[in-house]
This record gives structure tokens, C-alpha cells and sequence, in this order.
């Protein structure tokens, strides 16, 4: 019979008891996690995700879950944020960064999602007769001729999205 030695023993009883030390509750997901993490998107998209147009946040509140998530992909990867004149990416790319934990992205898209959308008032003062032409040329082979997106062609809605933001996007 082989006998087990005594740093074995104590090996084995620190790793159990520091197994029994580890919080064994499940991290939250969903809704719930996507409420605290919202916290830190407020200060700029604010508190019901309208948008603030003075900084360049888009309304984000009801867009698609599926959206989002590609979004904050997007800074997360680079793609999106990483150029020296976007400066509204620049300042959401750490923001998305910041979503480390698995299921962070899912659960705060989740929630923005969940939103009711705002509807802005308009900021900038154009040629709507002028703008509508180009919206039937150019955009609505994607974004639909009501502008409520064609998600098989990851194209989102648009009528919610603030006006500047628009206008930032179209510059980029």
C-alpha cells in the first residue's frame, strides 16, 4: 500500500479550500448586466439613449441588438474609431474596449435594444426637396424607402438617428 506523504496532503487541502473560497455565483447576463453597463454610456448617449448631439452621440435607443453588437465589434477590432478625424469613434473606441467580460456586448445591446426609440428634433437646417433625392439615389437601396433598414443587408434603421449624426456619418 502506498502511503501519501504529507505535502501532498496539505497541497491537495490549500487547493480545496481555495476552490471553496471562489464565489461561486453566476455573473449576471441580459438585461440585468446590460442595465450596469448601460451606466457608462449614459453620460454621453444619456439616460434614455437619445443622443447628444453637441458631442456627436448618436440615438441609439430601439436599434437593433444585432446592430449594436456589430458595432462595438467594430471599435473593439478597430475598424470602426481608429481614424485620426473621427474623433467621436476615438472617444467611443475605449468605451467598447472597456466590455471585457464574456456576454458584456450581447447583454448591453440587448438592453439599448430594448429602449423605446427616440425620434430627435431636427439641428441643421438644409434642403430637404434636395436631401430627398439623394436619399432615393443613394441610401434607399439599404436603409428602405420608410428608412426602418434592411437587416439581411446589415443596413440598420436610420429614422431615429440624430440629424448631425447623419451628417458626421456621411463626412466619415
Amino acid at each position: 500500500m502506498r502511503r501519501l506523504r504529507t505535502p501532498r496532503i496539505a497541497a491537495l487541502a490549500l487547493l480545496t479550500a481555495g476552490l471553496a473560497a471562489c464565489d461561486a455565483t453566476p455573473l449576471p447576463l441580459g438585461m440585468e448586466r446590460g442595465t450596469e453597463l448601460f451606466e457608462t454610456c449614459a453620460p454621453c448617449h444619456g439616460a434614455n439613449a437619445a443622443g447628444n448631439p453637441d458631442i456627436a452621440a448618436p440615438a441609439i435607443a430601439g436599434l437593433p441588438q444585432w446592430y449594436i453588437e456589430d458595432q462595438l465589434r467594430g471599435y473593439q477590432e478597430g475598424y470602426r474609431g481608429d481614424h485620426y478625424t473621427d474623433l467621436a469613434g476615438l472617444r467611443m473606441r475605449p468605451m467598447a474596449l472597456s466590455l471585457t467580460r464574456e456576454g458584456d456586448i450581447e447583454s448591453v445591446a440587448e438592453y439599448v435594444a430594448g429602449l423605446d426609440p427616440v425620434y430627435p428634433e431636427s439641428t441643421l437646417h438644409g434642403n430637404a426637396g434636395a436631401g430627398a433625392t439623394m436619399y432615393t439615389q443613394i441610401c434607399v437601396a439599404c436603409h428602405g424607402v420608410d428608412g426602418l433598414g434592411m437587416p439581411e443587408l446589415h443596413a440598420p434603421p436610420i429614422v431615429q438617428l440624430n440629424d448631425c449624426y447623419l451628417y458626421q456619418e456621411l463626412q466619415n
